[in-house]
């Protein structure tokens, strides 16, 4: 990875953690990382593993592929699934749990006066 794909991760990092309002120290207090490592990621100082990069997607409350992506660990054309995809693909939750959260879902979207893009239901 080119130091600018660094800085650009490293930006995208500062910027969801002021989006979070968290602080540089409690950021790396929840991720389980140093300050100065931290500081160092968000400067593109430092290539963060895969594994840091998890713990800092935990600690940030977003999607881990979204930061792998980012650092170039993954193919950025690799489609995310769809709600329905990733609920239909749940191996943990039984049919009746499904459907129940596909439901709440498409309620959800629908108060905010989206489209969930109904699809046929795979149960």
């Amino acid at each position: 990875m080119n130091e600018s794909k660094h800085k650009d991760l490293g930006g995208f990092i500062r910027e969801q953690r002021e989006r979070a309002n968290l602080s540089l120290r409690r950021l790396a207090d929840s991720a389980g990382i140093s300050n100065p490592y931290l500081s160092q990621i968000e400067r593109g100082i430092r290539k963060p593993s895969a594994q840091i990069l998890k713990q800092l997607s935990r600690a940030l409350e977003i999607s881990a592929n979204t930061l792998y992506s980012r650092a170039g660990l993954i193919d950025e054309e690799t489609p995310s699934p769809t709600v329905f995809e990733a609920i239909g693909a749940d191996e943990g939750l039984s049919h009746d749990h499904k459907k129940v959260l596909l439901d709440m879902y498409r309620a959800l979207v629908q108060s905010n006066g989206s489209d969930p893009g109904i699809e046929t239901e795979q149960e």
